[in-house]
Formats: C-alpha cells, sequence, structure tokens
C-alpha cells in the first residue's frame, strides 16, 4: 500500500505521455521543464532530501528477471524471488532503491526492441516513483563482436579488432554513435563498453579480440574515438572504459580465477594506462575496474577492484579521474578470491569505487554497506561523494531530462538501412589479407566448387550461403571446435571433391586438431583458403597455409567482408592490430603489426 501511495503522489507531479507502439503501451512520465533546477541545484537539492538507505541504493546495479518491470510470469517470479527475494524488478527498485539496472538475454530481458523499450520505461517509471525521484542508469555489454546483448535487427559490429584492423578513428566513432543511438532508442543509458585494455598477450582468454589492438597509441585513439561515439553525436550513452588497470596481459580468465599481471609500474603506464588516459581527458562518464591481482601496483595481493594504491592512488590522483567508478560484476570468481562477500562490497567503497555491480546477494551487499557506516568503517560523507557523482553523471548525459524512450524511434533507429550499410562499409575495411603466397585469391572461374570447413557450425554453413550466392556451387562440412583423426579424414576426402576449400578456424592455439585439419586438407593439393574469424593468432598454429585471411569476428558482416575479399569484390584493407609471433619461438614475430597485403588491380 505504501509503494501505491508513493506511486500516486509522485504521477501528480509529473505530466503523463502514453504512446501506443504495435500494441505496447509505454508509458512515460516526463517531468515538467519549467521547474527544472540548474543542474549542480537538482543533484544538491535531491541529496538533501534522501535518506541512507537511499543514498546506498544508488550505489548498486543488478539485473532482475523479465520482459517487463512488473513481470508476473511464474518463472521470472520464482527466479526474481530466488535472486531478490522480491517478484520483479519494480518491486527490487521499491526495496533497494537502486541506481542502476543491467540488461541480459539469460535474464529475459532483450526479446526484441520494442520490449526492451517498453521494459525500460516501465523501470524508469518505478525509479521516478520513488521518492527521491532519481531515474536508472540502465546498461548491457554491447561491446559487438563476441560480446554483444542486442541482437539482430540491432546494428551488429565485428568488434574492437575488428576496428583496430581498420585503424580508422572515424570508423571507430561511427560505431560507437550508431550503437549508442540504437541503445538509447530502446531506453539503454549505459554501455559497458569501449574495452580500452592493452592485449599484449596472444594466449589472453578472456580479451582476446575485446581489445583494439596491443598497440597502447592504437588502442588509446580508438578508445577516444569509441568514447566521443557513444557520447556525442545524438547518441548521448554514458561510455564505460574498461578493465581498469588493464586486463590485457593475462592468461586466466578473471570470471574464474585470479589473474595475476606482473608489469612494473613504468610498463604499466607505457602499456595499459595510455587508453584509460585517453578515455578520462576526453571526458568519459564511467570506467569499470578489473578483478586482477598487479603485485607491482598494489603488493597487498587484493584485486585492483578492492585496491586503494589502484583505484585512488592511480585512477583518481595520478591519471585525475573524478568521475563515476564502477566494479566489474561482484560475482566474478577474480574478486570473490580473497574476501567474504560481505566485505567485498565495503572494501571497494574504501578503495575508491562507487557504483557496485551485480552482488551474488544484493541483500547482503546492501545490508553489509549500511552496517558499515552504523559502525564507522564507512561514513555517510564517504557515501555522499560516491552518490555526488552519480547523480552528476545521470544529470549531465541527460538521463534527468530524458529518462523514456521514445515510441517513435524504435523502429526508424534500431537497424535501420542506413545504420546496416554504414556497418557493412566500415567491416569491408577491416578483412586482413595475412598471406597469399599461392596467389589463390582473389579466386577466379576456376572455382567452380568450394568446399567451406572447419570451426563453427553456423559460421561454417553461413559462409557457405554467401559463397553460393556467387553463382559458385559451396557445400558446407563442419568439423568441430578440435576435430579427431577420423573427422579430419572425413573432409579431407570431401576436399577432393572439390575445386577449392576454405577453412575456418578459431582458438587454433588451444584446439590442434584445428591445425591438423588445414595441414591435412593443403596435402590434398588442391587450393586452400585460411580465415581466421577470432583471434588472428592462429596462423602460427599452420604456418604452411598459403593464403590466410583474418577477420577477427564471425558476425555475418565480418563473414560477408570475407566473401567479397575472396571474390575480389572489395580490397583487402585491414593491418594486423597485433603482432603475431612464432609458435615455435614466441619471442620472434611471424607477422609484424601492421602488416597486410591487398590485391593489384
Amino acid at each position: 500500500m505504501v509503494h501505491a501511495i508513493r506511486r500516486d503522489r509522485s504521477f501528480r507531479r509529473r505530466v503523463t505521455v502514453t504512446a501506443a507502439v504495435s500494441g505496447l503501451l509505454l508509458s512515460m512520465p516526463t517531468a515538467v521543464s519549467a521547474e527544472a533546477p540548474a543542474p549542480r541545484g537538482w543533484v544538491e537539492k535531491t541529496m538533501a532530501r534522501m535518506t541512507l538507505e537511499e543514498k546506498v541504493g544508488q550505489l548498486f546495479t543488478t539485473y532482475a528477471y523479465g520482459t517487463s518491470a512488473d513481470t508476473d510470469k511464474a518463472a521470472d517470479v520464482t527466479r526474481n524471488r530466488s535472486w531478490l527475494g522480491v517478484d520483479n524488478a519494480e518491486q527490487a527498485i521499491d526495496k533497494y532503491h537502486l541506481g542502476g539496472v543491467i540488461y541480459f538475454a539469460w535474464s529475459d530481458n532483450l526479446q526484441n526492441p520494442k520490449q526492451v523499450a517498453s521494459l525500460s520505461n516501465g523501470l524508469q517509471q518505478a525509479a521516478l516513483g520513488q521518492p527521491a525521484e532519481v531515474p536508472l542508469l540502465v546498461s548491457t555489454d554491447q561491446e559487438h563482436g563476441i560480446v554483444q546483448r542486442l541482437g539482430p535487427p540491432a546494428t551488429q559490429f565485428a568488434g574492437n579488432m575488428a576496428l583496430g584492423a581498420s585503424g580508422s578513428e572515424r570508423d571507430a566513432r561511427a560505431a560507437g554513435k550508431i550503437a549508442g543511438q540504437e541503445l538509447r532508442a530502446v531506453g539503454i543509458n549505459q554501455n559497458f563498453a569501449p574495452v580500452a585494455d592493452v592485449n599484449v598477450n596472444p594466449a589472453n582468454p578472456v580479451i582476446g579480440v575485446r581489445s583494439f589492438s596491443s598497440d597502447p597509441r592504437l588502442a588509446a585513439d580508438l578508445t577516444e574515438a569509441q568514447v566521443r561515439g557513444y557520447q556525442s553525436g545524438g547518441a548521448g550513452v554514458v561510455a564505460t572504459a574498461k578493465h581498469f588497470p588493464g586486463h590485457g596481459d593475462t592468461d586466466v580468465d578473471s570470471h574464474v580465477g585470479l589473474p595475476v599481471i606482473t608489469h612494473t609500474l613504468e610498463q604499466w603506464r607505457k602499456i595499459d594506462a595510455p587508453p584509460f588516459r585517453r578515455a578520462v581527458d576526453t571526458g568519459i562518464g564511467a570506467i569499470m575496474t578489473g578483478h586482477i591481482q598487479f603485485p607491482e601496483l598494489d603488493p597487498t595481493g587484493d584485486p585492483a577492484t578492492l585496491s586503494k594504491p589502484i583505484m585512488t592512488g592511480l585512477l583518481r590522483d595520478e591519471i585525475g579521474y573524478d568521475g563515476v567508478v564502477v566494479t566489474d560484476s561482484l560475482s566474478m570468481a577474480g574478486v570473490r578470491e580473497t574476501y567474504p562477500d560481505e566485505d567485498v562490497p565495503v572494501k571497494a567503497l574504501q578503495a575508491g569505487v562507487d557504483m557496485l555491480l551485480m552482488p551474488p546477494n544484493l541483500d547482503t551487499a546492501y545490508n553489509a554497506v549500511l552496517e558499515a557506516v552504523a559502525e564507522g568503517e564507512l561514513t555517510e560523507k564517504r557515501i555522499d561523494r560516491s552518490v555526488r557523482r552519480i547523480l552528476t553523471l545521470k544529470q549531465q548525459q541527460g538521463i534527468v531530462k530524458r529518462p523514456f524512450a521514445s515510441p517513435y524511434g524504435v523502429d526508424e533507429t534500431v537497424g535501420s538501412p542506413a545504420h546496416l550499410r554504414a556497418a557493412q562499409r566500415i567491416t569491408d575495411r577491416t578483412t586482413t589479407l595475412v598471406k597469399n603466397d599461392d596467389r589463390v585469391l582473389p579466386l577466379t572461374d576456376d572455382a567452380r566448387s568450394v568446399l567451406v570447413t572447419g570451426w563453427g557450425e553456423a559460421t561454417t554453413s553461413q559462409l557457405t550461403a554467401l559463397i553460393g550466392k556467387r553463382g559458385v556451387t559451396a557445400a558446407s562440412h563442419y568439423t568441430g571446435t578440435n576435430p579427431g583423426a577420423a573427422t579430419v579424414a572425413a573432409a579431407t576426402a570431401e576436399a577432393r571433391g572439390h575445386d577449392s576449400v576454405v577453412v575456418v578456424t578459431s582458438g587454433a592455439g588451444a584446439n590442434p586438431g584445428q591445425s591438423a585439419l588445414v595441414n591435412a586438407l593443403i596435402e590434398t593439393g588442391k587450393p586452400v583458403v585460411t580465415v581466421a574469424v577470432g583471434t588472428p593468432y592462429d596462423i602460427a598454429r599452420y604456418p604452411e597455409a598459403g593464403t590466410h585471411l583474418a577477420t577477427y569476428s564471425y558476425r555475418e558482416g565480418a563473414l560477408e567482408s570475407a566473401t567479397r575479399v575472396l571474390f575480389g569484390e572489395v580490397r583487402p584493407r585491414g593491418k594486423l592490430p597485433v603482432t603475431i609471433p612464432r609458435a615455435d619461438d614466441p619471442d620472434q614475430p611471424l607477422f609484424p603489426l601492421g602488416h597486410g597485403l591487398s590485391y593489384r588491380h
């Protein structure tokens, strides 16, 4: 009943605009602009009327199950009660006064653009119905490439390393602008992107193609361009550079363990820091922490998320960043190995963090912060510092003024023909011809029959279809991630019945069956083209291959670009954004940074 009364009072203070979108009602309470205070005034006036409980709630971002804010579907209610102790997101906002909500497909938040817009508006309506009347940061991870939450019909890009291969700041900014406009159209106002990590470790299991480059300068240039794309040019989405202080030289995935980086302070300044410095200089809205151990930066062994020398000493003091710092997910193993779950949010705040993302038990984390204030481990002044940053971000990025998705912007913005064309043009500039020793490419009329084989059932099938559209007979033979001898033999036998073979690889370094497949196909004497659709390092595992493409992505746009290159419809223009080391001597380059071939016309 109290909840209903709050909502009624809040609604009387607003003008409500309701619009129908294909049968969905998007309710959009809009603040009366004539009464809107000056930016600084709004922050201070809002904080002055907030209780401690409301302030602490602003520090948390989490997820809730369901396609709508007030879902009553039995499956959603059951999962929400187990996860949050409430039925739905609306009740979670009422109970915990959340500062942010994050969307995932697995939490049933991202079915289609109109549904997402309706969900976002329902969440904002619930937040603005609270006494403090503070809109939410609604976030997701739309990095593109291998981490992409909002799928088609939203415009898809090949990802950061593909942009690194183009080397174009203009393309990186355009990709950020398009993605930002589409996210904002469905009510998502914060993107946990770009990844600013400098991938100097070819064995990195969690960053890889999510990084722009192994070159700090190129990574910094493209990070700046993406930040500008997201936060300006009509996009108005908060960009979030991650994962500070830099996750690019790890060989452990922080989702399952605690990675250790051995860079010295000077190495950190030269390798890891430049993209984050550039992001700060560009006015980035937020920075995300990494759950990584960096002994030379903090000898205590604390993960960076919980390290005051790193979060305050380096990020705040040395780099000079005074904006919002958000943790990576607190459910990840990398931040849970050293301290109990109830201590982690308190230690993160003590370190200098502002927002706490997805703690494994929200109730435990929320009450732990309140208890820390009551017991003197944290002061309310310290809480105020973070809340002030969060409210200022919401105001500066236009979320206070424009919290709702427009019902008219979804169809005309998300996956628009202009966006799709721009994305394909950008992707066409990323495909890299690494080797063409056999002069197999571009394919000639002699290639009347092509076998597509190798990694990725959907990928080999898609590539086969694209090749078939060129008037060529194309067949698909999926061999799996790590094919055994019998599978290799079967693919080799089928290859003998075709004029040319295209072999798709991804993760060949960890899956020797892929290089065995490539080598067996080469021995048939047929023209063989290898295509790495993940990291470009695969060629080091089968250096005998005479013709090799790197796409950095298995998304449809990247496969379309690869097909255009195969048939000479476009010239390969990408340059390696990383150095590819030799497999037998990692200190020696097989192909240097910046290498890339083209066709002569």
